[in-house]
Parts: structure tokens; C-alpha cells; sequence
């Protein structure tokens, strides 16, 4: 196992927990709408703006095998639909 966890700076507050990838690669987990809500406290900004910060900047940075993951909160429902909206654009 990856000893050298790595953090996502200032979002100590919407750490989850650490999952396990194949390979056995650690990540530490992390809550989405927890980080965009740390960026409106933090930033002084609205929910729109967080998002667009934090989906361009955060989730996409890769920095190697034990880059952070973003936990979106989803239903099985929701899942489906994603998937089925998914498949009418291809």
C-alpha cells in the first residue's frame, strides 16, 4: 500500500474517509458538495461560482497515483439517469 496519502488543501473538513483502488492505491475520499460549500464560506461566493471553481480546478487535477477522489452523493435512480443521458449523446 501507498504510504503517502495526499490532501487537498483546505477541504480537511469534507474528508470521508480513504478509499482503496485496484492496484492497492489508497486515496483519501473526499465530499463534493462539502468542498463547493467550504468554497462559498471560505471565497465569500455564491453556489455557482464554487461549483464552477471546484469542478474545473479540484476533481481534474491528477497528480499521480494517490491523487484525492470526490465523492458525488448519488441514488441508484440518479445513477441510472446519468447513465441513460449518457448514452443518447453517443
Amino acid at each position: 500500500m501507498e504510504d503517502n496519502l495526499l490532501t487537498a488543501d483546505g477541504f480537511d473538513d469534507a474528508i470521508l474517509g480513504v478509499v482503496e483502488q485496484a492496484g492497492g492505491f489508497r486515496a483519501v475520499c473526499y465530499d463534493s458538495d462539502k468542498c463547493i460549500e467550504i468554497l462559498m464560506e471560505t471565497g465569500n461566493i455564491d453556489r455557482s461560482e464554487a461549483e464552477d471553481y471546484f469542478y474545473y480546478n479540484t476533481p481534474s487535477a491528477f497528480v499521480g497515483k494517490t491523487t484525492p477522489v470526490f465523492l458525488n452523493r448519488m441514488t441508484k435512480d440518479e445513477i441510472d439517469e446519468m447513465e441513460d443521458e449518457n448514452n443518447e449523446v453517443e
